[in-house]
């Protein structure tokens, strides 16, 4: 965790208050979590921190952009990235990380490593299927969406004419 130090924030020697932070997100931030789904990696997150006698708050706002393949045509795009968090830290006997927005850290406590929250914040803002805006706004020319256009199933005309089979399944309910 030694390449995540900058994003360790002693709070032991802050007084009461809101105190600001930015960090700049780039491709290696995404490396230290073995993550290499983003290209060019241009994120600015800020964080509102306020210290209060019994506990802390953490506002989190990211934004920026991340460029990543379409899942349709595997054409890259640059996909922006707008995510908000909030963490309330209190303090307790037992260390507690199962709840998202509610962190229990034992008393005499001195620092919050808050890495994990930005990586976390940042990925589940990205939606799950990443889609190409000239795809839908159909100024994207790809040799897979020509092709794709081919393999579409052909809609047939509804017609008139009636399968036998069930014309006789049709005289048993009569």
């Amino acid at each position: 965790m030694e390449q995540f130090s900058e994003y360790l924030i002693p709070f032991i020697g802050l007084k009461n208050g809101i105190h600001r932070f930015e960090f700049k997100i780039g491709n290696k931030f995404f490396e230290g979590f073995d993550f290499l789904d983003y290209q060019n990696a241009q994120i600015q997150v800020d964080l509102v921190f306020e210290k209060k006698p019994t506990h802390l708050e953490l506002n989190f706002r990211a934004k920026g952009r991340v460029i990543v393949p379409c899942d349709i045509t595997t054409e890259l795009f640059k996909l922006p990235i707008n995510a908000t968090f909030k963490l309330v830290v209190k303090f307790g006997l037992v260390e507690n990380d199962g709840d998202d927005d509610i962190l229990i850290l034992p008393h005499g406590s001195h620092d919050i490593q808050i890495a994990q929250y930005i990586y976390e914040m940042i990925v589940l803002s990205v939606p799950q299927k990443k889609v190409h805006p000239g795809i839908a706004a159909g100024t994207l020319k790809s040799e897979i969406l020509e092709k794709l256009k081919d393999l579409q199933p052909q809609e047939k005309p509804p017609s008139d004419e009636t399968d036998p089979r069930w014309d006789k399944l049709k005289d048993l309910l009569e």
